[in-house]
């Protein structure tokens, strides 16, 4: 069986790099590509340059160079705050994007760039990892160095799907640092999981969502598809073992 060649933007996060590991771990199915903006940082969290082409979604140059030949892509690169100067005694401190740097530039035009490039490419399926909360305008993480980020995350979903690429959506709850594996991932639409008095956990391991999207990128139930992502807590139910049930729960659509 032949491998499917994978790009991955983001590589080197705190998420994008354990996606890169997992799907390292598949070399039977995928051979994957690194896209990171340094060489020091890819270094330091992929443990070498092998695999990994340095450049910029902003910079569509740099896109059509890593994603050449690619089968699939995984959007995994995210504008950043920044604090705002070191933090005054007694006050919160403030934060703010770089210039250059705000979600309008990366997560809306920097991945256009991507989401084009993967199209000039021939790419086949878009794998993109946002945040939930996108339904409310008004959510505190819009407000934060006023940078709308949620809303531009929402535009650039609804252009991934206009695109005609196949998609997979998958919003991502609170994310934490603990192993994956031990926790039942259920799904969402819609911001569901925040309705009141629901009691739903907003908790979900990185290494979780990795594993959601190496199973997207391998189980068809997952194509075209939108979706809100979180965890039980670890000992309330089994952990989840059967994806292809999992994503056959998910609907399309932004």
């Amino acid at each position: 069986m032949a491998t499917k060649k994978v790009l991955v933007t983001g590589a080197t996060g705190q998420t994008g790099s354990i996606v890169v590991q997992k799907l390292r771990e598949c070399a039977d199915e995928f051979e994957v590509v690194g896209f990171a903006r340094s060489e020091a940082k890819a270094q330091e969290k992929l443990g070498s340059l092998d695999g990994v082409v340095i450049g910029d979604v902003t910079d569509r140059a740099s896109i059509d160079s890593a994603i050449a030949g690619c089968d699939a892509l995984v959007i995994l690169s995210s504008s950043v705050l920044v604090m705002k100067g070191p933090p005054q005694p007694g006050q919160r401190p403030e934060f703010e994007f770089p210039q250059g740097g705000y979600p309008e530039d990366v997560d809306y035009n920097g991945h256009r760039n991507v989401i084009d490039a993967a199209a000039a490419a021939g790419v086949k399926h878009i794998v993109i990892v946002g945040s939930m909360g996108g339904t409310d305008e008004n959510h505190y993480l819009n407000t934060l160095g006023n940078g709308k980020v949620l809303i531009w995350k929402r535009r650039t979903e609804q252009y991934l799907i206009d695109s005609g690429i196949t998609y997979t959506i998958v919003r991502a709850g609170g994310l934490i640092d603990e192993p994956g594996g031990r926790r039942e991932i259920i799904v969402g639409k819609d911001d569901s999981f925040f309705i009141p008095d629901r009691n739903m956990p907003h908790k979900l391991p990185r290494a979780d969502v990795a594993e959601v999207v190496v199973q997207a990128l391998l189980e068809s139930n997952a194509q075209n598809k939108a979706f809100d992502v979180v965890t039980r807590e670890e000992e309330e139910a089994p952990p989840t073992s059967d994806f292809a049930a999992l994503f056959a729960q998910t609907t399309p659509g932004l």
